[in-house]
């Protein structure tokens, strides 16, 4: 909304400054960080007076977790949607449609994650929302997403897949990419969703990559860079930088409040949002795969447990003392705060990990 202000630079030159997209990101970031900070403790405390006995804890976890975060509210997420919601509103383009898309698919899967945590909190059980109901709505909500994406993109990228370490490796997928993009979006979602399992485990990493893809989004969106990097130019992406940078703000206040012990837990009201808010960046910049490689500790966390599923299934036998992978390092004596900084460090060198793939082409 505020880029409406660059309209009258003709008049008062200072206003020009709006039109710059580094400075809208980094007014969203500060935007973000003080709406989560000044709002959270009320937040706070009406889900806690709401919720009663907070978010049940797994009676198969962690002993430590039933003594430690038995009553500590849920749907904290809600405090960072918020942030990025009206942060964006305020400081990107609106007239830019990648904007809309993300927010559609940010909003979508927080619903999702919303009504998951209310049936969770409000039945006092982990069973919460139907696994295959939720799954097909996600589906549903990430291929609209990608068919728009599709719409938006020039014609010498729609429903096209580009590799990381080549500029000209380009496939044409047709409408099968509509399948794999929406796949891309849903995994996003549900992987941030797994790693939310400790205080302070989830919101970090989804921080450093939504600084990662705003970097890059930015990147791909400037003819000149893009050229230089010899990455593909897809005009547009460049304003999801402004999303990121209020995704990183919203976290950092998220985080005030979420720092061991936590005051509130995120819940699939902000995992599965902001899961879904990195994949569907990813998709529009044309940079799925190093979103695996960014992300890689999602990917990690949720293969853990389809593999922990699949042998004890197939073989009966459990392949780590407990899944998802972040509880097998408890269970092998890790404190809870080593178990969440050390896979911070790991999100860190999987963030550089993935812009290296921009120059080497």
């Amino acid at each position: 909304m505020l880029t409406w202000l660059a309209e009258l630079s003709p008049y008062f030159s200072p206003l020009n400054i709006f039109r710059y997209i580094t400075f809208r990101t980094g007014g969203a970031t500060a935007t973000g960080l003080l709406i989560v900070f000044l709002f959270g403790p009320w937040m706070i405390s009406l889900l806690r007076l709401r919720q009663g006995k907070g978010q049940p804890i797994r009676e198969d976890g962690p002993q430590s977790h039933l003594l430690t975060k038995r009553g500590t509210p849920t749907m904290g997420g809600l405090m960072i949607l918020a942030g990025v919601l009206i942060s964006t509103l305020l400081w990107a383009n609106l007239e830019n449609h990648y904007v809309w898309v993300v927010l559609f698919v940010t909003v979508g899967f927080g619903a999702i994650g919303f009504y998951d945590d209310y049936l969770k909190v409000t039945k006092q059980s982990h069973k919460g929302f139907s696994g295959r109901s939720r799954l097909a709505i996600e589906a549903l909500i990430a291929a609209v997403a990608c068919i728009a994406i599709s719409y938006m993109a020039t014609p010498g990228l729609a429903n096209k897949l580009a590799l990381p370490f080549s500029k000209d490796l380009i496939f044409n997928l047709g409408w099968f990419y509509i399948v794999f993009a929406g796949f891309v979006i849903v995994g996003a979602g549900n992987a941030v969703n797994i790693t939310d399992g400790l205080d302070g485990l989830a919101i970090v990493p989804v921080m450093i990559a939504a600084g990662t893809f705003g970097f890059i989004a930015y990147l791909s969106g400037n003819a000149v860079f893009s050229n230089y990097l010899q990455i593909h130019f897809v005009p547009g992406t460049g304003e999801l930088a402004v999303i990121c940078g209020a995704l990183i703000g919203a976290g950092l206040g998220f985080l005030w409040f979420n720092a061991p012990p936590a005051q509130i837990f995120m819940g699939d009201t902000g995992s599965l949002a902001l899961g879904g808010l990195l994949g569907t960046i990813a998709v529009a910049a044309k940079h799925e795969f190093v979103l695996a490689i960014v992300g890689g500790l999602f990917v990690l966390e949720i293969m853990s447990v389809i593999i922990q599923v699949t042998s004890f299934k197939l073989t009966g036998k459990r392949v780590f003392k407990m899944a998802p992978i972040h509880h097998h390092f408890e269970q092998l004596g890790w404190t809870e705060p080593q178990v969440v900084i050390r896979f911070w460090i790991i999100a860190v060198v999987l963030a550089l990990t993935g812009l290296a793939t921009l120059k080497l082409r």
